[in-house]
């Protein structure tokens, strides 16, 4: 049986203007935006009047079920999808991450099972945590069956899944000739491993050394190094969860030079500063232990800068929830604290409220760094990412006049513990569509196991081809194995 939502009387906004017009959506599908529309009977009526109605979110760094340090996230694919829907995030790219000596192609499997109950629409990164010619054939595998085009090189982690130069040196090649997008974790592994052992020597073992062990620093030279090998190779980047300014400045000096190379943003890490580390109870400071850290206030006005000049694209979550008592595995030692933080439901409004209400963004730059760059650049759009007849019907219709305090107490993540904790936000979601179905209403959160679609995302085309014809006429073939 046919099924429709018809959405009237609100301001449409997409990456490149906003509208006022009505949206039908029929079957999963946006059917018609526009004026005087032709409703079927029995359609189901939202009144957006004073709002907007914008694409839903997409989170392009979360981790849901991950193991990781010896545990498991809280949050599931249908936990943490469920709190991405309150939160007007209809979709999410979440990571496989094989262990060293593992088939991708196993581990991907195994996650791809983990994500059936999800309740929004998911894709996957993964993760090249090892090299050899099995490693570069699975990668064949994924980007032409599976419709993989991105994977992920973590420069950080030593003795677990760190990837070293030689590994993305020949993952970066591989990359290019499928397709397909590298993407880094740019920390300095083995400088982070050093600072790790200088800071117990001093006698520091509580959460205030984690952001010291990986100071700005760290993060700027790991990320200029990856950017510069994949100039080298002629190989399009994308850098994860940029967290400070020198980082935000080798992205911002690579693409005044031409270079193809794209930054993410982590919501928490606009908001929240370094301060919190500090704080006299360890349950508190240890919620926030995540890598990057968050940083000193003018690392977030820089971040800031980069999202309004264009250098950053995207902005995520690494939602990746550990509760007090997986936290308290480093009570004695802060390098057994599990890395993560949540926030999936809650980016969206972070950043209105922090971007859209204080001016620095427009309601059409805040949908391109939510939802559009990140569709564009993972090969999506206009599938997503867009208000668009065809597209799908994954939407968030936004009230910017209503107001909520974010808490832990109100949260649907399973996380103990909230990043925003007491942060009251002005623009907060009234309806969220996911492929067509109201799975969040006025809090009333609706979703359901399973009735997310995993999506394909294809290889890239011509850019990457000439790209590819050129690396290959230049590039030394004796470095790569």
């Amino acid at each position: 049986m046919s099924t429709s939502v018809w959405i009237r009387g609100g301001t449409v906004v997409n990456a490149d203007r906003e509208q006022r017009a009505d949206v039908l959506c029929v079957d999963g599908q946006i059917a018609a935006v526009g004026h005087e529309l032709s409703v079927p009977a029995g359609a189901t009526v939202i009144d957006a009047g004073g709002q907007y109605v914008m694409p839903g979110g997409i989170d392009p760094h979360t981790h849901m079920q991950l193991p990781f340090m010896g545990t498991v996230t809280a949050d599931d694919f249908f936990t943490g999808t469920a709190a991405g829907l309150a939160g007007g995030t209809t979709s999410i790219i979440d990571f496989v991450i094989p262990d060293p000596q593992q088939s991708l192609i196993e581990a991907y499997q195994t996650w791809r099972g983990w994500a059936e109950k999800a309740a929004a629409d998911y894709s996957f990164h993964v993760a090249i945590t090892w090299w050899s010619e099995q490693v570069k054939a699975d990668m064949a595998t994924l980007v032409r069956e599976e419709g993989v085009n991105s994977f992920k090189h973590f420069m950080a982690y030593k003795n677990a899944i760190m990837a070293d130069d030689e590994t993305l040196v020949n993952s970066f090649r591989q990359a290019l000739a499928l397709g397909a997008m590298p993407t880094v974790h740019a920390e300095n592994g083995e400088l982070v491993f050093l600072l790790q052992q200088e800071m117990k020597a001093q006698g520091l073992m509580g959460p205030e050394a984690h952001p010291l062990s990986r100071p700005p620093a760290v993060e700027g030279e790991a990320a200029q190094r990856a950017i510069a090998i994949a100039d080298v190779l002629n190989v399009p980047i994308y850098v994860v969860h940029v967290s400070c300014a020198e980082s935000a400045e080798a992205i911002a000096r690579a693409r005044a030079k031409g270079q193809r190379v794209y930054g993410e943003v982590l919501a928490g890490h606009l908001v929240v500063d370094d301060s919190v580390y500090r704080h006299p109870d360890f349950a508190v400071a240890a919620a926030h232990v995540m890598s990057p850290p968050f940083r000193s206030p003018d690392h977030q006005q820089a971040l800031w800068r980069g999202l309004q000049a264009g250098h950053l694209h995207t902005t995520a979550t690494d939602h990746c929830t550990f509760c007090a008592a997986q936290k308290a595995a480093g009570r004695l030692d802060f390098s057994k604290i599990p890395n993560g933080t949540g926030g999936v439901e809650e980016r969206l409004a972070v950043i209105w409220d922090a971007g859209v209400n204080t001016g620095r963004l427009t309601p059409s730059e805040f949908v391109a760094i939510t939802s559009a760059n990140a569709a564009k650049l993972f090969n999506i759009y206009p599938r997503k990412g867009c208000v668009a007849v065809g597209g799908d019907a994954d939407l968030v219709v936004w009230d910017p006049a209503a107001t909520k305090t974010l808490s832990v107490k109100t949260q649907h993540s399973k996380g103990d513990y909230n990043i925003f904790e007491g942060r009251t936000v002005t623009g907060v979601p009234s309806h969220t569509l996911s492929g067509g179905r109201l799975a969040y209403v006025c809090g009333d959160l609706r979703a359901e196991p399973g009735q997310g679609r995993y999506v394909k995302r294809p290889a890239f085309g011509p850019v990457f081809d000439a790209l590819s014809r050129k690396a290959a006429m230049h590039a030394p073939q004796a470095v790569l194995r």
